[in-house]
């Protein structure tokens, strides 16, 4: 991986010949940001990670990013099962501010230009989530990182993902996880579990798969949004699912 500064001064390739698309939504999970750790957040990783996002950047394409919060607090973990459910989740979605404007500062400090907006209001801290504004920060070459959820308990990062990419009229939702795509069967568990390199999002809701919650299915199905799922621990994952490799698994309405 290039050293920031070289990421920093590389031109931008503002040319969609390169991409598949040029416009995305990049879900990270709160806990790929702990790294091995497993809690709080391990510089080596969100430097990997905003280094990846930062080669994809200087390809020109307009990069929105929503970040959970479990490497911190997750509303509906064990920590959470004596809370109430909104209080719980309340914590949840301020973690992911935690989480956003940790790499807001690693993104700034390879020269990219970055916006956290919440839906959660604390200016003193980050902008306001306005679907208008952060449209024109992408426009402008400016990555976005929407933090907070969409603002109220009982919904996901998932499900904030889903509609956060359909505001903005991204192009695919990118979810990174630890395994190479969807299987039939969670692949840590099964060893002949099987892997889809296509299916839908119907696929999904009647299998009953476990690649995101209910809720963000739908919206995405009803939606015609694609996604794709890939691992987000092979390096350069990001660039390859950018520039139209057959990388993970492609789910489509």
């Amino acid at each position: 991986m290039d050293p920031p500064e070289a990421v920093s001064r590389r031109a931008p390739i503002c040319d969609t010949r390169y991409v598949m698309y040029k416009r995305i939504v990049l879900k990270l999970s709160g806990e790929a940001l702990a790294g091995a750790r497993g809690f709080g957040l391990d510089a080596i990783k969100v430097a990997e990670i905003t280094g990846e996002i930062a080669e994809v950047h200087a390809l020109g394409v307009e990069i929105g990013i929503v970040v959970g919060g479990g490497n911190f607090f997750r509303g509906v973990a064990e920590q959470a099962k004596e809370m109430d459910r909104v209080a719980a989740d309340n914590m949840g979605m301020l973690s992911t501010v935690i989480n956003a404007i940790a790499l807001q500062d690693a993104l700034e400090q390879r020269g990219v230009q970055c916006r956290v907006m919440t839906a959660v209001f604390m200016n003193q801290v980050a902008e306001p989530y306005i679907r208008r504004r952060a449209v024109r920060h992408l426009e402008k070459g400016r990555v976005v990182i929407f933090a907070a959820g969409i603002g109220n308990p009982f919904f996901s990062t998932d499900t904030a993902a889903s509609l956060r990419a359909m505001e903005i009229k991204a192009e695919v939702l990118l979810k990174g996880t630890k395994v190479e795509g969807v299987y039939n069967a969670d692949p840590i568990l099964v060893k002949d579990a099987v892997k889809y390199d296509e299916l839908t999002y119907m696929d999904i809701l009647q299998q009953g798969l476990k690649v995101m919650d209910l809720t963000a299915v739908s919206l995405c199905k009803d939606n015609n949004l694609p996604m794709i799922i890939f691992n987000m621990n092979h390096p350069g994952n990001i660039r390859r699912v950018v520039l139209g490799e057959k990388v993970g698994s492609l789910v489509t309405a």
